[in-house]
């Protein structure tokens, strides 16, 4: 059975799979993990020292040691998409109430859901679109996009937004293993390829673990919602990055578009924070199912637009080149 080419062939499918198995589990039979107990009920709710393994890894797995464009790229992109998610949530805030909003067409929409929506950029499906449709220096810019994962950033979109108050050491907690992996990933290279072998590993498992705190009932209210929210994401996040990208970055705005996507490790950013600021638990389980719609929807339309988007580029500097070459030809003559 090809299980995992045929998963890989879902967008997101190797965190999303695991996800929603362990969604239809927790739904249909929410008291498995203390049922069978040990080792599984571990499996089932160890979402945080899963997810602390694997910023570990995913920092040892960085090399300082990148390319001035790469930096240039990946830190245009990353500083933008944060940017962006920031002045969302100033703007969402004097809107949205703090528990969320409770009825209509997005009930279930919070702050905590739209910023963990809008600050990660899916850096795997950015580097397969820029390996294709841009250059190797573009491709490698998902290298920065690394420091977006987990929870850092979204805590501090929040704290200085005013929206929640965090001690310090919850910042130090929540970047500390992966500064501790980055770290050693650069002092010893055999450390680093050791341990970035296991960032894919680890993947579904954090996604099962995610996925058996989710009822199901929850995603099916956040339908249409969700659908619209991604698209939401590629509009907001999508107009700021390409025009960071062609103006501080360099390209032609492809490269912008293809991060405009919700990165699959954010489906998990919404139930970290409410494990650290209890306040945000009542909007944690809405947030994760909208968020992880969001993920599916961008996953999808992503790839698509910046196809689109590259062939008309493409043909676009073409035809200057040709135009280029008849007046070249015209004063020769």
């Amino acid at each position: 059975m090809k299980i995992m080419k045929t998963i890989e062939r879902i967008p997101g499918g190797l965190m999303l799979v695991p996800l929603f198995l362990g969604a239809i589990i927790h739904t249909l039979a929410p008291g498995s993990g203390e049922y069978f107990g040990s080792f599984t009920n571990g499996l089932m709710t160890g979402t945080v020292p899963i997810l602390a393994v694997w910023f570990f890894c995913m920092g040892a797995s960085i090399n300082i040691k990148a390319t001035g464009v790469v930096l240039r790229k990946s830190g245009t992109l990353v500083v933008t998409k944060i940017a962006v998610a920031w002045v969302v949530a100033i703007v969402a805030s004097a809107f949205i109430p703090d528990g969320g909003i409770q009825s209509g067409l997005f009930a279930g929409l919070s702050v905590l859901a739209l910023v963990a929506m809008m600050d990660m950029t899916n850096g795997g499906l950015y580097a397969s679109i820029m390996q294709q449709y841009g250059t190797k220096e573009e491709a490698g810019a998902f290298v920065l996009m690394s420091l977006e994962s987990g929870p850092l950033v979204t805590m501090l979109i929040l704290g200085t937004t005013g929206l929640a108050a965090f001690e310090p050491q919850a910042f130090v907690g929540a970047v500390l293993p992966f500064l501790i992996g980055f770290i050693l990933g650069n002092l010893d290279t055999d450390l680093r390829e050791f341990f970035s072998r296991a960032v894919h590993v680890m993947i579904p498992f954090f996604g099962f673990a995610l996925g058996s705190s989710i009822d199901l009932t929850v995603i099916a209210k956040t339908g249409l919602a969700g659908i619209i929210l991604g698209i939401l994401v590629i509009v907001v996040t999508g107009i700021p990055l390409m025009l960071a990208d062609k103006f501080l970055g360099g390209g032609n705005g492809t490269a912008g578009l293809a991060a405009s996507s919700t990165a699959g490790a954010a489906v998990a950013n919404p139930m970290i924070i409410a494990n650290i600021k209890p306040e945000f638990l009542p909007v944690a389980e809405a947030a994760t199912a909208l968020v992880a719609a969001s993920v599916i929807v961008t996953s999808i339309l992503v790839p698509i637009l910046t196809a689109y988007w590259a062939q008309f580029m493409n043909k676009k500097n073409n035809r200057n080149k040709i135009i280029l070459q008849g007046d070249k030809k015209a004063s020769v003559l």
